[in-house]
């Protein structure tokens, strides 16, 4: 019998610990979790895409049931190369019920064997995203209760290195 694989695909700019709780759910369902992140040329990102990776990578160091990947171009073309047909998401709100389930029915649409499983967070990371957690940083507020410590030391590093504005997340 095979493994149950699906995969967890997103910008993670930054990692947040709402992430983390969807990774976490989604591993009391299947043996292995993907987690994709995207590069996307048309988009700005406030962290490198081997930023994210290493990031991604150093937090789910100890567990093997969790690899590590990227993707560019469309997520179908991403689980067909892979062999995967099962996607994970979150819901946090009814906003995004409806930006997700648009996307599930257009992945079906164009890959009919692509299924996706919603997981709702726990209620500590349900307002949780990774653009509120840029902008707390940025205006000089305490994110350390909303990201793994690595991201909190990464946006230190990054924030020392560069002068940001909240325009450019």
């Amino acid at each position: 019998m095979s493994d149950k694989i699906a995969v967890y695909p997103g910008s993670y700019d930054p990692l947040t610990n709402g992430h983390i709780d969807i990774i976490e759910r989604g591993l009391k369902i299947f043996d292995r979790i993907t987690v994709a992140a995207l590069k996307n040329p048309s988009k700005t990102y406030l962290l490198s895409l081997d930023e994210r990776l290493e990031i991604i990578r150093e937090t789910f160091a100890q567990n093997n049931r969790i690899e590590v990947d990227y993707f560019e171009g469309l997520l179908v073309d991403y689980l067909n190369k892979r062999k995967i047909t099962t996607v994970v998401r979150g819901l946090r709100a009814i906003s995004d019920f409806d930006i997700e389930f648009q996307m599930a029915l257009i992945n079906r649409s164009i890959a009919p064997q692509i299924e996706t499983i919603f997981f709702v967070p726990s209620v500590a990371y349900s307002f949780l995203s990774s653009k509120l957690v840029k902008e707390i940083y940025l205006l000089g507020g305490e994110i350390k209760q909303m990201v793994p410590d690595i991201v909190d030391k990464k946006l230190k590093q990054k924030f020392k290195q560069e002068s940001l504005s909240i325009s450019q997340i």
